[in-house]
Order: structure tokens, then C-alpha cells, then sequence
């Protein structure tokens, strides 16, 4: 693997998607971007859950640093006297902030890692110190894995140039520079040539109003097209290799992810295309068997039926409107993660990988 320090020149540059300000909490609020760069000062529990559910913050790693620091925002506004309090408040605001969004399992993995570090505080104050430091420690780790993934990726993707992903997995979705948009990155900061086709990603368009504004700010050469134009780009042999992020990785390799995931999984395999799944390892899930059993988040009626407040479609339609689909691990050549790049069978080679993570 390369240098890590290759990631930091870029790194540097970057504006947190979500940070810690001394007393509360900062979200670039990613609803209002391409057209506004808003950041939110989020200071109370129904904040915390307000931005996560409404998707100013997004994307699994980013949501789950959220979630983490959302423990100690909720811890002060409880104000609770004494340690054995405190390690009480924590414990329910981790069922009430751990739930916000129940695909992502990196939301859940992290409150579940703040509690446990700070269950042995003696007092009130130790109890949200530990918390804090935990949830620091989980952010700092988010960007070591986004960098270790890069560098995985552009070994693995040596000499393949042109790469399509979906949805956004870059320095918006993570606290670094990302999973999937991280070997997008790591060809850039190797100096190595890379081209990006973006699909839009509905339901809320995140590739073509995330993903594109930040590579574009980052001077890489990005096109948009529509999500259904995949099967026409990768058959015609536009692209090099697909890799997209997840929400959720399961012990046989079934993959939850932004809603059109799968359809790309099947165009890139009937084209005879890789098809590569970039994540931490506080994205895998072992504890389900497959794909079935994820639960899978459904997004409001509204956000098809209407764009910023303007009609898409009659007012009374039905509206199926799941926020993710399930890609069955047969169909991903290989997952690219923060210890390497594993292979199938995904049943050994998850497990494998896993188990150097250690308990949650």
C-alpha cells in the first residue's frame, strides 16, 4: 500500500461535515448544498435526530459520528447529577439516537462503543469526558480507514481510469475523504489519471448535488447522468469498474445501499464490468446471515412527489419510496476496506476480516 501520508495534503483542505465546537455540535447541513453552504449549531436531543433523519448528515460513517457526539449533546442537555445518572441518560439516549435511522449500522456500532467507554466514568462529568473522547476517537479513526481504503482502492484499481459510483461517499459522507470518492481521491493525490460518472441518485439526487459539487471543488473530472443510464454506459464500455459505498454489510456479503445500487450490480455484471463495494469495517454486520433480513428505511411520500416545494406529480399518487436496496454479494467482486481488500467467499473471508476489529 501506498504512503499514508498521501491523504494529507487533501485532508487538510477539508471542511469537517460533522465537528465538535467546544459545546455543541456542527452539521454542514447537506440539504441546502450545491446552491448553500449552511452549517448547523446542533445543541439539543430532537436536533440531533432532526438532522439525521432529514439527511443533513448522510452517509453511514458520517451519520455514525453524529450519533456519537449526539450522546454527549444529549448528556448536557440532561444536565444528570451524579456518574451512575449520567451512564443511566447515556444508555437511553443510545436506544433513542441509535434508532434514528436503522439501515446504517455504523449509527448503532457507535453509540454502542460511546456507552461502553463511558459506562466506567465515577461521575457525572467523568461519564460525558470518556464519551466525548470516545466519540473523537471514533471520528479520527473514520478518517484513518477512509485514507487506508483509498490507498487500497488505487492499488487495486491500477490502470483503470474511468469509474462510476452512485450516491455520495466523499468527504460529505465521512470524516475524511471518504470510502468509495477515497480511491477516487487517492488517484488524484497520486497523480494518477481518474474520470467519475455520476449517477443522480434519487430519491433526494445526492450524486448529482453532492457528489458532483465536491469532485468538480476538488478539480476532478465528474459527469452526471441519469440513474437509469447505467446499463447503456457500462455496455457501451464507458466505464472501468463501478465502486460505490454501503450502509450495510452482512455475513454472506449482501449489500444495503442508496436506492439503484443493485440495478447497477446487474448492469455491471451482464457487461462483464467489476463491481466494487468500498467500506469500514463498522459497515460489515455479521450478526445477520443475508440480505433479507436488513431492515429497509422507507423515505417519505413527499420527496418523490415534489422537489423543494414544486409538484413532480400528482398529489394523490401512490409513493413507493425505499431509501436503499440490498446487492446480493455475488454479484461484488471484492470489498475494499481499511485492512485490505477482501475476497469471496464472503461467508470466511467477512468473518476473517471482522474479527480483527474486535468487539463493538
Amino acid at each position: 500500500m501506498h504512503d499514508l501520508s498521501l491523504a494529507d495534503g487533501f485532508l487538510a483542505t477539508l471542511r469537517p461535515s460533522v465537528a465538535w465546537a467546544g459545546d455543541h455540535l456542527e452539521i454542514l447541513d447537506q440539504t441546502t448544498l450545491p446552491t448553500e453552504h449552511t452549517v448547523l449549531q446542533v445543541r439539543t436531543v430532537d436536533a440531533v435526530l432532526d438532522v439525521i433523519q432529514r439527511l443533513a448528515v448522510r452517509g453511514a460513517p458520517a451519520i455514525g459520528a453524529c450519533g456519537a457526539l449526539g450522546l454527549v449533546v444529549g448528556l448536557d442537555e440532561r444536565a444528570p447529577r451524579s456518574g451512575p445518572d449520567a451512564v443511566a441518560a447515556l444508555r437511553d439516549l443510545a436506544d433513542v439516537i441509535g434508532s434514528a435511522r436503522p439501515t446504517a449500522v455504523n449509527l448503532s456500532w457507535a453509540v454502542r462503543r460511546v456507552v461502553t467507554a463511558a459506562t466506567g466514568g465515577g461521575t457525572a462529568a467523568e461519564v460525558r469526558d470518556l464519551a466525548l473522547a470516545e466519540a473523537q476517537r471514533i471520528i479520527e479513526e473514520d478518517r484513518d480507514s477512509c485514507t487506508r481504503i483509498g490507498l487500497f482502492g488505487l492499488d487495486e484499481l491500477a490502470g483503470r481510469t474511468r469509474l462510476l459510483t452512485h450516491c455520495n461517499t466523499g468527504r460529505l459522507a465521512t470524516s475524511g475523504w471518504g470510502t468509495a470518492l477515497g480511491v477516487v481521491y487517492a488517484k488524484k493525490a497520486a497523480g494518477e489519471p481518474v474520470s467519475v460518472l455520476a449517477s443522480e441518485s434519487r430519491p433526494l439526487l445526492q450524486g448529482a448535488r453532492l457528489t458532483t459539487w465536491e469532485l468538480l471543488d476538488a478539480g476532478i473530472d465528474v459527469t452526471l447522468m441519469p440513474d437509469g443510464a447505467s446499463a447503456m454506459a457500462l455496455s457501451q464500455h464507458r466505464v472501468d469498474a463501478v465502486v460505490v459505498g454501503a450502509d450495510r454489510i452482512v455475513a454472506n456479503g449482501d449489500t444495503a445501499n442508496k436506492i439503484g445500487t443493485f440495478t447497477h450490480a446487474v448492469n455491471a455484471q451482464r457487461a462483464g464490468i467489476p463491481f466494487y463495494v468500498a467500506a469500514p469495517l463498522a459497515t460489515f454486520d455479521p450478526s445477520l446471515t443475508c440480505g433479507d433480513e436488513i431492515v429497509i428505511e422507507e423515505r417519505p411520500a413527499d420527496e418523490l412527489r415534489q422537489w423543494r416545494g414544486q409538484p413532480t406529480a400528482p398529489p394523490q399518487v401512490p409513493v413507493w419510496n425505499p431509501a436503499f436496496d440490498v446487492t446480493p454479494g455475488e454479484l461484488v467482486t471484492a470489498f475494499i476496506t481499511e485492512v485490505g481488500v477482501i475476497r469471496p467467499p464472503y461467508a470466511q473471508s467477512i468473518r476473517a476480516a471482522v474479527d480483527t476489529r474486535g468487539p463493538a
